[in-house]
Formats: C-alpha cells, structure tokens, sequence
C-alpha cells in the first residue's frame, strides 16, 4: 500500500478522483508531468555538470600532486662507481698536504705553472717572426682579410670560415663557403688566408706565413679544389689580382693552438680530479677555459694588418672576463653550487662536467658540423639543411627537458621551477613583439636559459651543465654580450636590404673592330623617391656613379667601352642612399661575340659585393 500511495503522489491522482475534481483537474494534469519532465531534464544535466566538474577537478588536482612531487622529496645524489679508486686522488692529497695553508699554496703554484706554459706558448704562437729569405714585414691578418701586399701569417682553422651571405662573383651566386676565386693566380677580393691554404701556402690545422705579391689585372681565374677548399671559376678580368711568392722562403712561426689546447686540458683535468671544494673547482675550470678559448681556440678578430696580436687579444680578453665573472658567480650560487657540493665521484665528475664543458667551451670545432651558422629566420632559410637540423635538435632538447622534469618533481623543487620558465617565455614572448626589434638566441642566452633546469645532482645533469657552462663561456670570449634584441640593420651585416632594383632598359650596342660600346639608360625611381643616385657595377667593381638631379652631358645614361675581347663583361645595377650601395641587380653579360644576355630575375634576399 505504501508503495503504491507513493507512486500515485509521484505521478498524478487515480482515475477514480477525476470526475470530483472536474474540467480544471482534467488540464492540469498534462502540466504537472510537464514539470516533472522539465525538472527530470534539469536534475540529469546538473547531474552531469557535477559530474564534468568533479571530473576536472579531480584531474586538476592530480596534475597538482604529480607537479609537486613525492610527499618526501627524492634528492638525487650520484653513487661512485669504484668510489675507492674515486677518492685515492683526493685522500692522497689530504695524507700529502694536510693543512688548508698548503693545499692553496699548491693550488696557486700549480695556476702559476699553467699560467707560465700557456703564456710562453701563447707569445710563440700569436709573435710574427721573420720570414728568411724576404724584407717583407709580416702582418697577423684576421681569416677573412683580403688583398694588400706584404708579408702575411694567418691562424689555424681558416678553410672552415665561410660566407654568411650570398656573394655575386659574375653571374654566379656563392653562400657557405671561404671566398677564394681562381688559382695560382687569385681575384684580388679573395680572402688571403683561404686561398693561402688552398694553394698550399699556409697550412688549415697550424697556419704559417708567407709573401703575398701583387701582380695587377688578370685575365680568366680558374675553378680548382685543393687542400680541401674548392675556388671559384671568373672567366673575366679583374683589375686587381695576387699571388703568393715561391721563392725559398722559410717561415718556423706557426699556431700552436692545439698543443696549448693539450696543456690546457692536462691542466683543468688535474684540478678537478684533486679539487673537492665546488668553489674552487668551479672558479678555477671557469677562468683557465675562459682564457683558453678568448685568446687560442676561438679569439675574437683582432685589427686587420696588427703587429700587436698578443696586446690586441689580452685587451679583449679582459674586456669580456670580469662581466662574464659577475654572470659566473650567479650560476655558481644557482646551478654549480648545488650539483658539485658533496659529491666525491672525482672521476666522473671531470669526465662529464669538464668534458662537457670543454666540449661546449670549443663549440667552433665540436658543432661546426651542424648546418646553422645563425639562428635567425633568415638564415634557417638560405642555409641548405639548417630547418631539419633545427628540429632534430629541438626534439633532442624535448627528451632532454622531460627527463629533467623528472627529476625535478622527484626532489619535489619543480613548482618554482615551472614558475621560472613560465617567466622565461614570458619575457621570451613580449620580446617578440617589440616592433622595430628582432629576438636573436645566442647560445650564451641559451646556456643562461637552460642552465637552472640542471641543479640536481645525477650524472646526465652533470654533462648538461658542463655543457652549458662551456657554451656560455664560448659565446662571451668569442663574441661578447651582443644583445638579445637587434634591428634589421644589425642581423643583416653586409647581405640584402631588400631595397628596389633598377629598371634597365635593352641595351644599344656599338661594334667595331677597333673599339666597341654598350649604353644603358634607365627610368626613375618611383615617387616619392628615397633614392640618391644610382651605381654600376662592372665585373664586381664599381665603375660609374650617377646622382640623380645633377645635369650631366649623358643624362640618366652609361656607356661603356671595350677594345677587342675574348671574353665576357658582367653588369650589375643598384641604386644609391647616403653615398652607399644598396642591392644590386644580377649580372647582366655582354658576351665575346657582342651579344647580349639580360639579367636574371633575383629574390630580394641576394648579398652584392662592392669593391671600389
């Protein structure tokens, strides 16, 4: 009875009541199911609402717990393997030189005696000395110096500076690769040094000197390989071209980067293996490998034509050390403090931190492999290889990341750190919208960046961090603090400036036995007109300048005269701002038989080359 009274009250009154209650009874029975289908429909979706929530919550909340890691933090710290042979160095030290006072003596006799190999070798390395055999006074050219007579001493690894911009030799368009045209007999634009050692002059591991002498106009430049760099071919003249002496020169000064690069890591390896105080170990492998890389392997270009190396280097050295000191001190305290305290795997430690360290320390050998010189748009663009190389380092770095987020939660420390690279991005993503301005990720700002996320002590974080601390220390010595924020102007140093090219109109051409000449004419520039005047460019050199406004005899015209020739002429077009030249146009050939072949179209990306 009960359940049958309830199911009446829940779903209307019984037949038997509805004459009683009469018509109005009889219509609002139909509403009250409709409220309870409406209130039914209600209940089901805020059912469901709950559900969805509690559901979110519930994940929300697991995120939260997985974010912060076990209730009792996991700190990671490395068992030694062979922890007896581990330890020998440093128990023998302590057994040896017991007392503080004694260890900092040897520590600074042993800094000394570095300090005085590397100095000796370093003075030999960088000294001009005297070629036997010449007058010539020799000079310390920088790797891409180009033409200028006398007596010349170029540093090791100089095959493997390339062009970072498209560069017009003719008709032909040459990027990432040294700039060397023709052989024996050399286009005066080459770079010395490259085509020094790829005539076999100077040698690409250790350098050397030589005599460079030049010889004037020179007809036809042929496109060889040797010694591992590969020349361009010129089948025109050039109106300044060199070569080096053959007489019996002799020349004993060479680069002994790689025999102080020996001294070096002797050095820093002994100090790590016998130094337990991370401060010490830390600033000592800072400053040695700084020094190494800013004044051997990797010095930053000194002045052209320097007699002065060694003075030239040691002030950019100290001009680049004491800031670099104040951002080693803030790694130090954040990152290097806590993976080096405490722990005793000596060996280990100096095969993955400092071997990191000198692996990232010498950057110029060890990634120069990877195909991206710069890492801008531009750049990844042009460079053949660079946009596949990009992404599997980015996958590389992905791995990399996840594993140290690992670790993190387990030492229960990746809250703050999440909080820390969300500022990163951040400040990453309001650069990118600064307008006028670029964001340029030099590989020291990478370090920078990267460096907080390997503060725990297991073996991986130990070859990031030296790594890192390797590629930061790269960065400065070589390169400075350039800033993280540049223009357009500054990326693109001597490449394009996408400006408008000339409009050049068929050319009249006069033949004669005797003398021949091309004229060209060409309309103005559209207004409003940013443009001064225009240049001529005539197998790679300027030849003829015109502003516009001045009256002259030829008006917007330029005509050019040639006696008989075996070969072809190159033209190039480009207007003028502020006295410089802006993009040219490709190269136009007034072929041998007097014949023309109009310029090719060209991207507004292509470099030119401007010799007067």
């Amino acid at each position: 009875m009960n359940g049958h009274a309830a199911e009446a009250r829940d779903y209307g009154p019984r037949e038997d009541d509805t004459t009683s209650r009469g018509v109005v009874d009889e219509e609002a029975q139909p509403l009250n199911l409709e409220g309870f289908e409406i209130d039914e429909t209600n209940s089901r979706s805020a059912q469901q609402q709950n559900a969805s929530s509690r559901a979110g919550r519930s994940i929300w909340q697991s995120v939260v717990r997985w974010i912060q890691g076990p209730q009792k933090p996991q700190i990671q710290v490395v068992s030694p393997w062979m922890p007896r042979i581990q330890q020998y160095p440093v128990q023998w030290l302590d057994q040896t030189f017991p007392s503080q006072r004694s260890k900092i003596a040897l520590l600074l006799s042993f800094c000394i005696c570095w300090l005085g190999i590397f100095g000796s070798l370093l003075t030999f390395s960088t000294s001009t000395g005297k070629i036997k055999g010449s007058n010539e006074t020799i000079q310390y050219l920088h790797c891409t110096d180009t033409f200028c007579s006398f007596g010349f001493r170029c540093p090791a690894n100089c095959a493997g500076v390339q062009l970072l911009n498209p560069r017009m030799i003719g008709d032909q368009e040459i990027n990432y690769q040294p700039l060397v045209v023709g052989g024996p007999v050399y286009r005066g634009d080459s770079w010395i040094c490259g085509a020094a050692i790829h005539a076999g002059v100077v040698s690409d591991f250790d350098g050397g000197c030589g005599v460079v002498s030049k010889i004037g106009r020179h007809d036809g430049f042929l496109s060889t390989t040797q010694n591992g760099i590969s020349s361009v071919g010129f089948d025109s003249y050039f109106p300044v071209s060199f070569t080096f002496s053959t007489d019996k020169v002799s020349c004993k000064v060479k680069d002994l980067r790689w025999i102080i690069l020996a001294v070096s890591i002797v050095f820093t390896t002994l100090i790590s293996v016998f130094t337990v105080s991370p401060m010490i170990h830390f600033a000592t492998l800072f400053s040695i490998i700084f020094a190494h890389v800013s004044l051997v392997s990797d010095p930053s270009g000194i002045s052209y034509h320097s007699q002065s190396v060694l003075a030239d280097l040691f002030s950019n050295f100290v001009g680049r050390f004491l800031p670099a000191a104040f951002c080693a001190v803030v790694i130090y305290m954040i990152c290097v403090k806590r993976i080096l305290l405490g722990l005793i795997a000596s060996a280990e430690k100096t095969i993955l931190w400092l071997g990191g360290c000198w692996f990232g320390a010498l950057s110029n050998y060890t990634f120069e492999w990877i195909p991206i010189s710069r890492l801008t748009s531009h750049d990844l663009e042009q460079q053949p290889g660079a946009k596949l190389a990009l992404a599997i380092i980015i996958l590389v770095i992905v791995l990399i990341i996840a594993q140290q987020i690992y670790y993190l939660r387990l030492e229960g420390r990746l809250p703050r750190y999440l909080a820390l690279y969300g500022i990163f991005i951040a400040a990453i993503l309001a650069s990118v919208a600064l307008p006028g301005l670029n964001l340029r990720i030099h590989h020291y700002i990478l370090a920078l960046l990267l460096l907080p996320g390997t503060s725990m002590q297991t073996r991986p974080s130990l070859l990031y961090q030296g790594l890192l601390v390797g590629l930061f220390i790269n960065g400065i010595a070589r390169w400075g603090f350039d800033p993280v924020l540049q223009t357009a102007g500054a990326l693109r140093g001597d490449g394009a400036f996408g400006s408008l090219l000339p409009n050049i109109t068929a050319p009249l051409i006069s033949m004669d036995t005797q003398t021949s000449n091309i004229t060209f004419d060409w309309a103005l520039p559209p207004k409003p007109n940013p443009y001064d005047g225009i240049s001529v460019l005539v197998n790679d050199v300027e030849r003829y300048r015109s502003y516009f406004g001045e009256s002259t005899s030829t008006g917007e015209t330029f005509t050019w005269e040639r006696t008989a020739l075996g070969m072809p002429e190159y033209f190039r077009f480009g207007y003028l701002k502020e006295d410089n030249g802006l993009d040219y146009t490709n190269a136009g050939i007034w072929n041998a038989n007097g014949t023309w072949t109009e310029m090719a179209p060209r991207p507004d990306d292509r470099g030119f080359t401007l010799l007067r």
